[in-house]
């Protein structure tokens, strides 16, 4: 063995080889492959055995004294503004990147190193109080899970019950849409007339990252019923025309804010228009996992304002009153939003209207209200439909009162609704819903006395 790796490891088993400040500079300054992927591996062992005070200490050594050197810095900026060349751009790059990334991609080059980076990210995520003195810290973790998990290095599989039992075992335990309850219902969910799609990455053996259900059905549905029912019918395949995908779950905490999913939607209609060179239709079943709590928040300026919820309801007011014995119309919506399910006949109606606006006009930070519907209306997809009582499951009469939504991805449509949407927040919206859109505007944005 090499003396200097030898006397390396010596060190390591001593009282400072469980130093993380001493580990981590230690780390950075070796320039030989077999010492850094030794002290890599140091630095996960003893990572792993910290308790949470501890790595909040971690993570606030490595925002606070991996950061760039200002003098540095400030140095090759001035060269810079005094002769911009593409010397002096390549210095101040050089200088403006803290030595904190090149210590995580040392990491990153012992076995497990991403699953443990993108486990601290988890931990940094699961704070329960964000400290600006650690936020140095997950920009970095993001900006390079940005590239390392970039499409180029995801691979897409088809997931059956074929699959290996592990892989299936953590599809249960990741979905976090609509409940997989036990292996009778992971099993209709992959029969013959249902897809389930997974990116996976090379550094995690046998993890999917993220992943996609689909329903193979003959015509759109609202119901949620009709895909999730372990009794109904398989579909033959002479029979599909529409794919439905009602579920996408991000699988990995720490790769929160790192977008895959507009690739994963995009290849998988790819793949499934090679399988079924007939179908046309590439539709979702979504939720609306903020709107009962949008739709209850009277102070929201930009949300549902009881003068709004006023105007939406006109149309409704007679049904509502006689239905609740109440003379305000808002009063008598309200109310018997308490029981949903019993009044449903007098609610269909004023809840997808209410539901539209949500959809279009509320927002929160500037943008769409619900988080779905940002998904799905950035990558290009276009609102097609709105189902009043759709999920009737508690944790959907709960979030949503019941109401799925329906996007539908038009392969030649995709780019211009995306440029729409980003650049001017316009959204694309079915000829079946247009007259409500005319409606909801009025309401939501009256005349100016």
């Amino acid at each position: 063995m090499p003396a200097f790796l030898d006397k390396l490891l010596k060190i390591l088993q001593g009282r400072r080889g469980k130093d993380m400040r001493f580990l981590c500079r230690h780390l950075l300054s070796q320039r030989g492959e077999a010492s850094q992927t030794a002290l890599a591996q140091e630095v996960i062992n003893t990572y792993a055995a910290m308790d949470s005070i501890q790595r909040i200490r971690f993570y606030k050594m490595l925002s606070g004294e991996f950061s760039p050197d200002q003098k540095a810095l400030h140095r090759a900026a001035t060269d810079y503004l005094e002769s911009p060349n593409e010397l002096n751009l390549s210095l101040l790059s050089a200088a403006v990147e803290p030595p904190r990334q090149e210590l995580l991609r040392r990491i990153n080059t012992a076995p497990r190193g991403t699953e443990t980076l993108v486990e601290i990210r988890k931990h940094l995520l699961d704070l329960p109080v964000k400290s600006p003195d650690i936020a140095p810290l997950d920009a970095d973790l993001r900006h390079l899970f940005r590239s390392w998990f970039n499409r180029g290095f995801l691979s897409l599989r088809s997931i059956s019950w074929q699959t290996s039992a592990l892989i299936l075992e953590k599809l249960i335990r990741y979905e976090s849409v609509h409940e997989i309850n036990g292996w009778p219902d992971l099993r209709r969910r992959l029969q013959a007339d249902r897809r389930c799609f997974a990116f996976f990455h090379p550094a995690l053996v046998d993890e999917p990252i993220i992943f996609v259900e689909v329903a193979l059905a003959d015509g759109l549905t609202g119901d949620l019923e009709r895909l999730l029912d372990l009794k109904a019918p398989v579909l033959s395949p002479d029979k599909v025309n529409t794919a439905i995908f009602y579920s996408i779950n991000n699988c990995l905490d720490g790769l929160r804010g790192v977008p895959f999913g507009n690739f994963l939607i995009k290849q998988v209609v790819v793949e499934l228009a090679a399988e079924f060179p007939k179908m046309k239709n590439f539709c979702t079943l979504s939720p609306l996992p903020r709107f009962s709590q949008t739709l209850l928040d009277a102070d929201n300026e930009h949300g549902f304002t009881p003068r709004r919820l006023s105007a939406l309801l006109a149309d409704y007011a007679a049904a509502l009153t006689k239905a609740a014995r109440r003379r305000d119309p808002v009063e008598a919506f309200l109310l018997l939003l308490e029981q949903p399910v019993p009044n449903r006949d007098v609610l269909s109606a004023p809840l997808s209207r209410m539901a539209f606006a949500y959809l279009t006009e509320a927002r929160q930070n500037g943008k769409v209200s619900d988080p779905v519907a940002q998904f799905h209306l950035s990558n290009g997809a276009r609102l097609e439909g709105i189902n009043a009582f759709g999920n009737l499951r508690p944790y959907g009469l709960k979030a949503s009162f019941g109401i799925t939504v329906n996007y539908r991805y038009v392969p030649e449509e995709l780019e211009e609704n995306h440029e729409r949407f980003v650049a001017a927040g316009q959204i694309r919206i079915s000829d079946a819903l247009s007259r409500e859109r005319e409606i909801v505007k009025k309401a939501w944005h009256p005349d100016p006395a």
